[in-house]
């Protein structure tokens, strides 16, 4: 609970996007503050005029009794100023009210001179009962409410109208129960914020856990990436280099030289891989430049070095595309020219690039294979499905499936952005 002051739940842009009731609900202490000071007007008009006690009990008996003296007219010439006085004081009562949950020593300090000039009781309860309510200094309450009762008994009992177990009982209605429903407000105030807190200190360490859970798998799967994959891929890149320099002809030499430097790139690929991984901040971005449409022409080589025979071809007036549609037009042909040797080795295969005004229409497709393959390699069966969640990030659209001849076509459409507005829908990549 705040010390000097009082801040309601909920901002200005959180309340406009609220109902019409929550909102009202938000605002309901303060629409009691305005009903509590509309009601203090006549509440201190009848202490005023029934029979006040303390310092102004006996001028306003003085005021009455010249009154009676005086005359009928000059009587109402004393009413008048009387009533307007009682109006003046009842509007700064009901103004410090108004005040009552910020300014609590204003709130107290009006209650005292209330209560000693009049004998106002039900300022020094509203007193009593807001600071118990919205504070949690009980010493500061203890003092004030000992001073109030003290100043009470000084009115009624002392040269007063009440005896003292009269004055007693009289406390027990106004002050003690009052005082006991605030307190119970303010402890159940104090209890649903500890809750609260603890709710949200409990959501905050579950996101901690959560995310030492995330980063302990991505831990584990680099672990493995290195101790199966990178291990398999050494392996064959000094096979290579061994068959490289021991091979009996040229062209032997050169197949093996090449699966050398694809083994080395692709180990150089999957360090950099494992350093994001590990959250490695030396890691965090790849050193080498990504692949992009220009490198398509060296990607196709490799191909055809390795024995598959590749026809490109192009149609359109290139433009400057954004960084993330060239790398995923780049690896939409990785993946395809990667299953078409997969499942139809030694078949012709066509990559064509339809550049149009506002699109990028990429087409990869081979003919039926003249013989399966005896031993097709491994398949993870996720290739088509990570290229399609590739294509949707970048705003695009995938087509896949058999031709008529028994082939394969994968048909992508990717927008053209203009060049940097696409890496900001990419960053989940």
């Amino acid at each position: 609970m705040a010390q000097d002051g009082v801040t309601l739940p909920g901002g200005a842009s959180a309340q406009r996007q609220q109902p019409r009731w929550a909102r009202w609900w938000a605002r309901r202490h303060r629409i009691a503050d305005w009903l509590l000071a509309v009601a203090f007007l006549p509440w201190t008009a009848l202490m005023l005029v029934g029979d006040p006690h303390g310092l102004l009990g006996l001028p306003a008996m003085a005021v009455s009794a010249v009154a009676a003296l005086i005359g009928d007219a000059a009587g109402v010439f004393l009413g008048l100023h009387a009533g307007w006085g009682a109006l003046t004081l009842g509007a700064a009562v009901s103004t410090v009210v108004l005040f009552r949950r910020t300014r609590p020593r204003l709130m107290f300090g009006a209650a005292t001179v209330t209560l000693l000039c009049y004998g106002d009781i039900g300022m020094a309860a509203l007193a009593m009962f807001t600071y118990a309510a919205w504070y949690d200094d009980r010493r500061r309450l203890g003092l004030w409410s000992a001073w109030l009762t003290l100043c009470t008994l000084a009115v009624y009992t002392v040269g007063g109208p009440m005896t003292a177990p009269a004055a007693s009982t009289m406390l027990i209605m106004f002050y003690g129960l009052p005082l006991a429903v605030g307190l119970w407000i303010g402890t159940r105030r104090v209890l649903i914020a500890n809750l609260r807190e603890r709710a949200e200190r409990l959501e905050r360490e579950q996101h901690l856990l959560a995310d030492q859970a995330i980063s302990a798998e991505r831990t584990r799967i680099a672990r493995e990436m290195h101790d199966v994959v990178a291990h398999r891929v050494s392996l064959m890149v000094l096979h290579a280099g061994g068959l490289e320099v021991s091979a009996p002809d040229g062209r032997t030499a050169e197949s093996a030289a090449l699966i050398r430097n694809t083994g080395r790139d692709a180990l150089a690929e999957l360090r950099e891989i494992l350093g994001v991984l590990r959250d490695n901040p030396e890691s965090s971005a790849p050193t080498a430049p990504q692949p992009v449409l220009s490198d398509l022409f060296r990607l196709v080589g490799e191909w055809r070095s390795a024995g598959m025979p590749v026809r490109e071809s192009a149609t359109g007036t290139p433009v400057t595309l954004s960084a993330q549609t060239e790398r995923t037009a780049y690896r939409i042909v990785q993946e395809a020219l990667t299953n078409a040797a997969k499942h139809a080795p030694d078949a012709d295969v066509r990559v064509h690039l339809d550049h149009r005004p506002d699109t990028l229409e990429i087409t990869v497709e081979n003919s039926p294979s003249p013989a399966a393959a005896a031993a097709p390699p491994p398949s993870s069966g996720y290739g088509l499905a990570g290229l399609r969640e590739r294509v949707n990030l970048a705003g695009g659209s995938l087509r896949t499936g058999p031709r008529l001849d028994g082939g394969w076509r994968v048909t992508a459409v990717l927008p053209l952005t203009p060049d940097g507005l696409g890496e900001g829908r990419g960053a989940g990549q």
